[in-house]
């Protein structure tokens, strides 16, 4: 069974850098943060952050992982925190083989290709789930889809539940902003902050990684407004049609499916995995939304590690 850490973050010192992504003619930067030894015996887990465009940060709690000898490795997608930022770029340039190619050669630039884990969270999950779809890594062992939809279809099926939840009046509020396309004005986003402290994280007040990291999204919100659109609830970008369903069965490896009872991303969104994924297990936190590793933190790392460890 996988030992918890004794304490969170304490001794957990990483090394950082930046890579180069050559993509044609252009070079980008990725930037990323390794904790732990990448030499040693033990498979690293590679993270992928979700938003996208929310830096890494609020995903740090898995480098404790890394007290029990288990690699974790980092990075900001081209887009966000300290990677490439690249506003000016028209919507065609931001697609999920732009990012599924970033982890390509992430992949090769740390040799880990032919032994790893993989993470995502959130979108981290969908881009996850894309490129194992079509990449058939040779050196994927374990897989791990929190929080995350198979479908933006389904994903808003389940917000659009979530919303049901809430007063007709603050409905309404929302659908008036979104038809005036006035999403921006401080009463939506008001509305986008009361949904998220219900549904995104309900840890009150929200923890600084996670405030640090929406801020950087704050302050440069292409990838996510392009790609999504102006809510978790509104998905009006370029991913409105993203859908894996048809493709799940060619997922082989083990893997392992997390959600929140409170979850953005609902059952309904989760149960094509389960369904059409050979080898899966799936856990859902009874007390969590959308990040349950802030949530239920203790279960949430002794419920992974156990995934990882135990195969």
């Amino acid at each position: 069974m996988y030992h918890l850490p004794t304490s969170s973050m304490a001794g957990l010192e990483p090394s950082t850098g930046k890579l180069d992504f050559i993509v044609g003619s252009e070079t980008f930067e990725t930037a990323y943060k390794v904790f732990g030894d990448l030499k040693s015996a033990t498979r690293p887990l590679l993270v992928l952050h979700g938003g996208p465009g929310i830096p890494h940060q609020y995903l740090l709690s898995f480098a404790q992982l890394s007290a029990q000898g288990i690699p974790v490795i980092f990075y900001d997608q081209v887009g966000c925190g300290l990677s490439t930022h690249l506003p000016k770029k028209p919507k065609e340039f931001w697609t999920v083989e732009f990012f599924m190619k970033e982890l390509d050669n992430v992949l090769a630039h740390f040799k880990i290709h032919d032994d790893f884990d993989l993470v995502g969270h959130s979108w981290g999950g969908m881009l996850a789930a894309s490129y194992v779809i079509s990449r058939n890594p040779r050196g994927l062992k374990r897989l791990i889809l929190a929080d995350a939809p198979a479908s933006m279809e389904l994903w808003s099926v389940g917000t659009n539940t979530l919303l049901q939840g809430f007063p007709e009046q603050f409905r309404e509020m929302l659908k008036k902003h979104e038809l005036a396309g006035t999403t921006d004005s401080k009463e939506y986003q008001a509305g986008i902050q009361q949904f998220n402290e219900k549904h995104l994280c309900r840890v009150q007040p929200w923890p600084q990684d996670l405030l640090s990291a929406f801020e950087a999204l704050e302050a440069d919100a292409t990838v996510y407004s392009t790609m999504i659109g102006p809510s978790e609830f509104n998905i009006t970008g370029t991913m409105r049609e993203w859908s894996v369903v048809d493709n799940i069965h060619k997922i082989s490896v083990p893997t392992f499916l997390l959600n929140g009872r409170y979850d953005d991303a609902q059952d309904v969104g989760v149960v094509p995995f389960f369904e059409r994924i050979p080898k899966v297990k799936w856990v859902q936190f009874a007390e969590s939304s959308h990040m349950p590793f802030f949530e239920e933190p203790e279960r949430f790392l002794q419920v992974v590690g156990d995934f990882l460890v135990g195969h």
